[in-house]
């Protein structure tokens, strides 16, 4: 992989070592794929209606109907649903946007996520956000694949057959990720209008039967759901480049993944919040509001097989992180070895507690920082110089210490309860500033406004020594 520079108009050339694979039906070789190996030129196949569609449909997910409880509060104190909607429109907005700066730099880089953060850190310092995405995308991988049994599950009205739905999510997940152009190709053709008429069908009917209003004129706790939801775009934020290394343009991938997520996510969750009203704050329940409607079954089927998106962008980006740990291993070996690790995983897996829950949490803050300062070096930094992606790029150690910063302040903010020491450390830390959080005190944008900030300092009293 050769040093990249961050010109719109830094498009790497063809390669003739471009993977191409055959069509199923044997009728001559079918449009570029993604390559096998991490040093071959991406082919730049997307344009802004397939990256539109891919995200569209990532934005849309039986996580995020769930996940409008996050939105809402707790039982006694929850936010109007003015209150809730402004938060999920805020929320989305603002974390999309982070999404998009991502997306764009995967855009004119033409590198996978992970080592975009060559140029950032170096090629050995990047492993160890490296090893973060790994765990995070496989974790949500196994959970995907558990969402996707309970969907089944709820449409075919049985509380059996879970270890067959599994299965056949894992293999339908595998199978995507070893044409991965193909099936975002296959998600704007077919997929996207399908999930378009179940979310239309499925607004309308339950728009039909109204809700109440949970706490007219509450807006106690806004931030703090505008913060999930922002949190909730980011989580993406590891694997924007992955597909967006792709795109025809850095402008169709900024537009394409700002626009396509934006909307769906919006729509998704407030669809959510209303579900979750007419089930009386029941989250456990909340399908039921979808298999209740006439022929509610049927749209929701759509809805659940369109969940192996999900999982195909988990399995597919793990591959992509292991790339530039391995950058010589084929991809597909990568994608169908990975594949059936997360199928396993999920077969043994039937409940995830809060501790796996908090995990999660605590490596996804890390990547809000680490945005902030992969931004602000590549736009205003370093990379406006040229970043070396190559196997051989330097360590930038000082570039780990805003990320650090970044990361601290989060953990102030909002302690991850992963363990009662580490959530003691932070704690303590509270009391010895004597200070408490506020409603207003967002740990995402802080973290992200202090990791961004002290970057753009560093790079200020850096750049008199490079001279």
């Amino acid at each position: 992989m050769t040093a990249a520079t961050p010109s719109p108009s830094s498009t790497p050339p063809p390669s003739s070592g471009t993977a191409t694979l055959d069509r199923p039906d044997g009728d001559g070789p079918a449009r570029a794929e993604a390559p096998l190996v991490l040093d071959t030129a991406p082919p730049r196949t997307l344009g802004f209606r397939d990256q539109f569609a891919l995200w569209a449909n990532l934005g849309i997910s039986l996580i995020g109907f769930t996940s409008a409880a996050t939105v809402l509060g707790q039982p006694g104190s929850e936010l109007s649903f003015a209150a809730a909607t402004t938060a999920i429109v805020a929320g989305t907005v603002i974390g999309t946007a982070m999404l998009a700066v991502a997306a764009l730099i995967g855009a004119r880089t033409g590198a996978p996520a992970m080592a975009v953060l060559r140029g950032l850190f170096g090629t050995r310092l990047s492993y160890l956000p490296t090893v973060l995405n790994v765990l995070q995308c496989v974790g949500w991988g196994v959970y995907e694949l558990t969402v996707i049994a309970w969907g089944a599950q709820t449409v075919s009205g049985t509380q059996g057959w879970r270890w067959l739905f599994v299965l056949l999510a894992g293999v339908l997940t595998t199978v995507l990720t070893i044409w991965p152009l193909g099936s975002i190709a296959a998600l704007r053709k077919y997929v996207a209008i399908a999930v378009g008429v179940a979310m239309v069908y499925f607004t309308v009917q339950l728009g039909r039967k109204g809700f109440p209003d949970p706490g007219a004129g509450n807006w106690h706790g806004f931030l703090k759901a505008t913060d999930a939801i922002i949190a909730v775009s980011v989580s993406f934020v590891p694997l924007a480049a992955d597909y967006t290394r792709h795109s025809r343009t850095p402008r169709a991938s900024f537009w394409g993944t700002f626009s396509g997520y934006t909307v769906a996510q919006v729509w998704c969750y407030l669809l959510g919040l209303i579900a979750l009203l007419q089930s009386h704050g029941n989250a456990d329940n909340l399908l039921d509001s979808f298999t209740g409607v006439a022929a509610g079954w049927a749209f929701l089927l759509v809805l659940v097989l369109r969940e192996a998106d999900q999982s195909f962008a988990n399995v597919y980006s793990t591959a992509m992180s292991v790339h530039n740990l391995f950058p010589r291993v084929d991809r597909r070996l990568l994608t169908g070895g990975i594949g059936v690790l997360v199928t396993v995983l999920a077969l043994q897996i039937k409940q995830f507690t809060d501790s796996y829950y908090n995990f999660l949490g605590l490596i996804g803050s890390v990547f809000v920082p680490l945005l902030a300062v992969l931004a602000v070096d590549f736009f205003l930094g370093h990379g406006r110089r040229g970043w070396d992606l190559s196997q051989d790029s330097p360590a930038r150690p000082l570039m780990l210490l805003p990320w650090a910063l970044g990361f601290a302040v989060y953990q102030f903010l909002a302690p991850t309860a992963i363990a009662g020491w580490w959530t003691g450390i932070w704690t303590d830390l509270q009391s010895l500033t004597h200070f408490t959080p506020q409603q207003w005190s967002s740990a995402s944008l802080f973290s992200f406004l202090v990791a961004g900030l002290a970057t753009w300092l560093l790079n200020l009293l850096v750049r008199p020594a490079a001279r």
